[in-house]
């Protein structure tokens, strides 16, 4: 199987769950990057932020198409996030991978720790 069907087919399937569970799809992404496709994690978490782009321009409009979005919300959040990812990827630079690794993991468990309480 080629390359690009992969990776097209892992896109999918996490198309479908960032749509369904409306995450960014960086919580599958990058650890199917990184485990399954033998990618830096440096670079499959750029690569994870410049795909939630589409994924969430195509699912946000058909949320939005049926009312579920809070529009002014979404643009102070929106504002917020952009400055702090700025800062965020200047400081992703300067990490070791495994840091990164660790830290990742670390978010992982914390919010399904979180989710599963609540």
């Amino acid at each position: 199987m080629s390359e690009q069907l992969k990776y097209s087919g892992a896109g999918f399937v996490v198309g479908i769950l960032s749509g369904l569970l409306g995450v960014g799809g960086g919580i599958f992404l990058v650890p199917i990057m990184v485990t399954y496709f033998s990618i830096t994690q440096h670079i499959a978490q750029a690569t994870s932020m410049a795909v939630i782009i589409p994924t969430a321009l195509v699912s946000s409009a058909v949320y939005g198409f049926h009312g579920n979005i809070d529009v002014g919300l979404a643009v102070n959040l929106a504002i917020g996030s952009m400055c702090g990812a700025s800062i965020g990827a200047r400081i992703m630079k300067r990490i070791p991978a495994i840091r990164l690794k660790q830290l990742f993991g670390l978010l992982l468990i914390l919010v399904g720790l979180r989710m599963v309480v609540s």
